[in-house]
């Protein structure tokens, strides 16, 4: 299965239209190095494709010495450089390439946005371009699949998940074996190799914790007693969890009125592969008692992927009263405000009355199994 990645060509753009470099965030196995190499099959640039962990490329790439890095690039019109975050100093040498080196075209992969955006934010100011990939698309897989084709492979997709590998394997326990090496071997690895975690088996039961809560309002203080842990340890790392692609927060909206819940937080996961693996069940959705909870889950990451594919920016939250009103899914964007309540079953819903009162020229919108094509990809019916 040849999947092409919708940010393929405004990656191709860039590298053509600017000498900005351009950097590729995201999980390990999400198809980063795939992706580049369709780019510079596109491009068709003399390139030198670099792998970050080949000690003879690091040393030069990390020496800050641009007559090394002149005679190691010289020649070659497009530098490719695969999990950069492996070399050391690797944005301030970024920055004396792209300064020193105006005609060089540069593209970098990274599997951690947080080792890797925190060695080069600060020396590529102004002069890079971020892209970030995550778990295939519904939106990718409908450039090729027809609607009937989607919505018959939701239930797989949501006990799943939608990793490249994953999708392109038909036995379900082979599903399950390659799962488990995406989760055990390249998640959790980003997070212990390079961060300095001191209570690893924590971060497992963290995760475990938060893949029966998704969909559900998050206690810090909660997470902290039952983990035995300080507040201030597990809110670091639920920020490395999300800057590793793991997970993703929602935190509730508000307009400083009365009543609204905006200091709580909600957690999903960005495949829910991992998220099953977690908790040891794949079943098919017509034999668990959390198909509400990954619907939810899958629909709001799945427009999450839609608008960071397009481009898109939005501001995103959940809504609550502490009367209980609620709505799953805010979305604001262009001054507009639009709500949106997912069912898995096709059932009519109206927003609260009192979220209806308090904003009056909001959109809503019920986003259930039949209709959920054009939310998540634009794709007609």
């Amino acid at each position: 299965m040849n999947i092409t990645r919708i940010i393929e060509n405004s990656i191709c753009d860039k590298l053509l239209k600017s000498n900005k470099v351009v950097i590729l965030y995201g999980a390990r196995q999400v198809g980063k190095t795939t992706l580049s190499n369709s780019i510079m099959d596109k491009l068709k640039m003399k390139t030198l494709s670099i792998n970050a962990d080949q000690i003879k490329y690091a040393d030069i790439l990390s020496s800050r010495d641009i007559d090394k890095i002149k005679g190691l690039v010289d020649g070659y019109e497009l530098l490719f450089i695969d999990e950069a975050q492996r070399i050391p100093d690797i944005g301030i040498n970024l920055k004396i390439i792209t300064d020193e080196l105006k005609l060089l075209k540069l593209l970098v992969t990274g599997s951690s946005s947080f080792e890797l955006s925190n060695n080069v934010s600060e020396p590529l100011t102004g002069r890079s371009w971020t892209f970030k990939l995550f778990p295939v698309a519904v939106c990718e897989l409908a450039s090729f699949q027809t609607p009937f084709e989607l919505k018959n492979k939701v239930s797989e997709l949501m006990v799943y998940g939608s990793y490249p590998e994953i999708l392109t394997t038909i036995n379900t326990q082979e599903k399950q074996k390659l799962l488990e090496e995406i989760g055990l071997s390249y998640l959790y690895k980003d997070v212990f190799q390079i961060s300095t975690i001191k209570y690893q088996r924590k971060v497992q039961e963290l995760l475990k914790l938060l893949s029966f809560q998704i969909g559900q309002e998050v206690s810090i203080n909660e997470l902290s007693n039952t983990l035995s842990i300080s507040r201030e340890t597990v809110e670091r790392y639920l920020d490395l969890l999300e800057k590793s692609f793991v997970i993703f927060r929602l935190t509730g909206f508000s307009n400083n009125l009365r009543r609204e819940v905006k200091k709580t937080i909600k957690f999903y996961f960005y495949d829910l592969g991992i998220r099953n693996l977690l908790i040891d069940n794949f079943k098919p959705l017509e034999h668990r008692n959390d198909t509400g909870h990954l619907w939810e889950n899958f629909i709001i990451a799945e427009r999450m992927k839609f608008l960071s594919c397009t481009g898109k920016r939005y501001s995103s939250y959940f809504w609550r009263l502490q009367t209980g009103a609620e709505i799953d899914y805010i979305e604001e964007y262009d001054g507009g405000l639009f709500g949106y309540e997912i069912k898995y079953s096709k059932t009519v819903e109206r927003p609260p009355a009192s979220w209806s009162m308090a904003y009056k020229n909001s959109q809503f919108q019920c986003v259930n199994k039949e209709n959920f094509l054009e939310f998540v990809s634009s794709k007609p019916q």
